[in-house]
This record gives C-alpha cells, structure tokens and sequence, in this order.
C-alpha cells in the first residue's frame, strides 16, 4: 500500500531542517540572519551548533514521519516546544537584545510555537 505523504509536514520540517544545516555549516552567518549583528564569542558559537544540531534533528525527522505518511504530531510539538525554550530563553535578555535580535529571533521563536501547537493538533 503507498503511503499518503504529508506536504505540510513535509514543508515545515525541511525548513527546520534548512535552518540546523546552515547553523551547522555557517554559524555565524545563520546568526546574522536572525538579526545578530555582533561577532559571536566562542560559548555563543557553541549554542548556536547545539541549537543546529538540535533543529536537524526535529527538522530531519518531522521529513521523514511525513514522508512516510506516519503521524507527525509529536515532531511538531517537539518542533514548538524547542521555540518555546528560545523564547523563554531570550526573553531573560530581551532588554539586551538589539531591536533587530527582538524582532526576528524573538518574533520567529513565537511564530514557531504557534506552528508546532498548531500541528501537534491537528488531526492524523
């Protein structure tokens, strides 16, 4: 029987799975996409790896669950609950933060969350 892949999934956890690659491949520039300006210092190029791996994996296998037609419900709560973590994260800095950094990194960590409880919720 073929399986019934599942575009949105699909979609979504490409791009996350973009967005660990280029955190992995090119940190620094991955960070100024998201609004930093300033020069990482060596523990912040340490998080930004980890977050990349992080993101390859949940974007890795919410591809492949929705490649295969199986239930991706629990990779995007996996998926929200990781933004959930940057924006609770981030906001301990949010006054540190340059406007840029409050808007695109906070911003998209929001967004984020709202797209993983939305596919955690949505029917199989």
């Amino acid at each position: 029987m073929p399986t019934k892949v599942d575009p949105i999934a699909l979609t979504i956890g490409a791009i996350r799975l973009a967005s660990g690659i280029s955190f992995l491949v090119a940190p620094v520039k991955a960070n100024r996409l998201w609004g930093d300006k300033e020069e990482p210092v060596a523990t912040t190029r340490l998080l930004l790896r980890s977050m990349g791996y992080r993101d390859f994996l949940i974007g890795g296998l919410l591809v492949t669950a929705a490649a295969r037609g199986k239930d991706t419900r629990g990779w995007f709560l996996a998926s929200g609950g990781a933004d959930a973590a940057d924006l609770l994260g981030g906001m301990s800095v949010h006054a540190q933060m340059p406007r840029s950094q409050q808007v695109i990194g906070l911003g998209g960590a929001a967004v984020g969350i709202a797209v993983g409880l939305w596919g955690a919720t949505r029917p199989r």
